[in-house]
């Protein structure tokens, strides 16, 4: 087991410009955002002057949020991010469609399916020459993992409660040129869908999941991570073929540690021999050596 820390650098149309006071500063494409962060339990580097000239802030006053955007900004935007494009949009969860930290574990998921090599079809240790491996992703999100697999040459299962969430993936897809992959779009519960894919017995060679501390599914069906992950995992872990290639879980529930994560992934060490990574995700400000964490994952490999 390899415990680490993973570092997201300054990027041509990303960069954290600073952080602190329970906030951070970042730039996504030529705009930048100013949004509240509680690990930034530190002091702000840069002049408030400079906070104070973002194009967008979120705000929350109690129970109420929003965003303060000046009238140039406009209601959505498109960046580059790691070779891939992504449609920028202010929502009022504070999200805007992009977790830049995230690119890190697109890097190891690429190197784990084909060893880095893009579009490389020789196939990997196990799968059938000119295979396509088949990877699940639950809790797809705006589908930064999706596409980086399918980008990788993987035949990729999006799953997503939220149908807006989906439609922006597919959006995100067709922005990367990545319309003609093999990608299913599924608007589904991610419980409700991997009991049906073990029933269907159905496999993947790789499943990833970023699954939230609590939510609801299209349907209203409720998710608690400390309810509900274990058995999760366990029908998870079901579906997984006889020559896997990966599994990784990311965690941003405040008090885990990715050893709980990677207490879970023991078995499929066992039975599949391979090893276990974890360590936190992190994103590194522009002009300083401070890291801001971002995230904690487990991930094993063949």
């Amino acid at each position: 087991m390899n415990s680490n820390i993973n570092i997201t650098k300054k990027s041509a149309d990303y960069e954290l410009l600073d952080s602190g006071n329970a906030k951070k500063l970042e730039r996504f494409g030529k705009y930048v955002l100013s949004r509240p962060d509680p690990e930034a339990l530190w002091e702000k580097n840069l002049p408030e002057s400079v906070w104070q000239n973002a194009d967008a802030f979120f705000t929350r006053k109690g129970t109420t949020v929003s965003w303060k955007i000046k009238p140039e900004v406009p209601k959505f935007w498109v960046m580059d991010y790691e070779g891939l494009k992504f449609e920028i949009r202010p929502t009022s969860f504070k999200h805007v469609g992009l977790f830049p930290e995230q690119s890190e574990n697109w890097k190891w998921m690429e190197k784990a399916i084909y060893g880095g090599k893009r579009q490389d079809l020789k196939g990997v240790q196990g799968l059938a020459s000119g295979s396509r491996p088949k990877v699940l992703n639950l809790f797809g999100y705006t589908g930064g993992a999706t596409l980086a697999c399918a980008r990788a040459g993987a035949e990729v299962t999006h799953v997503d409660g939220s149908k807006t969430a989906v439609a922006w993936a597919r959006k995100n897809a067709e922005l990367s040129g990545l319309s003609e992959k093999v990608i299913h779009w599924v608007i589904e519960d991610a419980m409700a869908f991997v009991k049906r894919e073990v029933k269907r017995g159905n496999k993947y060679d790789a499943i990833l999941m970023d699954p939230p501390s609590f939510g609801h599914g299209p349907k209203d069906e409720l998710w608690k991570i400390e309810e509900h992950f274990l058995e999760l995992m366990s029908l998870s872990k079901q579906l997984l073929s006889d020559t896997p290639v990966f599994f990784l879980i990311n965690g941003y529930t405040a008090g885990y540690s990715p050893v709980a994560y990677m207490n879970s992934l023991l078995s499929i060490k066992d039975q599949h021999k391979g090893s276990i990574e974890i360590g936190e995700l992190t994103i590194a400000e522009t002009n300083s050596e401070r890291l801001l964490p971002a995230g904690i994952f487990a991930r094993w490999s063949k």
